[in-house]
């Protein structure tokens, strides 16, 4: 046991469309396990649902948690209330200030959870046109979660579930491969995706 402790922990990095919902539960889920965690979205707009579906709540990244939420109680605060939205943007101004758009940092990561197959796109498709730098290599995996509350609770424990494996294996970098396989193996319907991109 005592290895373990010496290494290293694994620097992992979780991203959604908005870093709203499904990443900052994750987040949330994995900050109270200890994890090395950070989270993003990829999206070109942090979006919430709004009165009607054509009629989204849209900000730039880097808006604050807390003034999305004072904006949401202002426009209606019982509809927002009852959709969810409130209670999770107050979880998220717990964690951390404001959404982060993941193109636009420069910290580098082991392990990068994207939660839907578009982001893990968006992801490989940055770290490729990136300057190249450290040469580090990082490991894009993707897991499909639906953007819903029910899901995302779900999600934080599949995607905890994924990096505890991780961060016990002895060699991440050989056995990353058949601890994702035997994860899909257990769960079927998840969009499982894996590729190495380097910084």
């Amino acid at each position: 046991l005592q290895s373990t402790m010496d290494r290293p922990k694994v620097k992992f990095a979780v991203s959604c469309s908005s870093n709203m919902n499904r990443s900052m539960e994750a987040h949330s889920f994995l900050l109270k396990r200890g994890f090395d965690i950070e989270s993003y979205g990829s999206g070109n707009q942090v979006k919430l649902p709004g009165p009607a579906v054509d009629k989204p709540n849209c900000y730039e990244f880097g808006t604050s948690y807390d003034f999305i939420y004072n904006d949401l109680k202002r426009k209606d605060n019982q509809f927002y209330t009852q959709n969810g939205l409130l209670n999770m943007l107050d979880r998220n101004r717990r964690i951390k200030e404001a959404p982060q758009r993941f193109q636009l940092e420069k910290e580098e990561f082991d392990v990068i959870l994207a939660l839907e197959e578009r982001v893990y796109d968006q992801i490989i498709e940055d770290l490729h046109t990136r300057e190249q730098d450290s040469g580090q290599g990082v490991h894009v995996v993707n897991i499909d979660i639906q953007d819903n509350h029910e899901e995302a609770t779900i999600g934080a424990w599949l995607v905890c579930d994924i990096c505890a494996k991780l961060e016990a294996a002895e060699d991440l970098d050989q056995e990353i491969d058949e601890i994702l396989t035997e994860f899909e193996t257990k769960n079927p319907k998840r969009n499982i995706l894996h590729t190495i991109c380097f910084y």
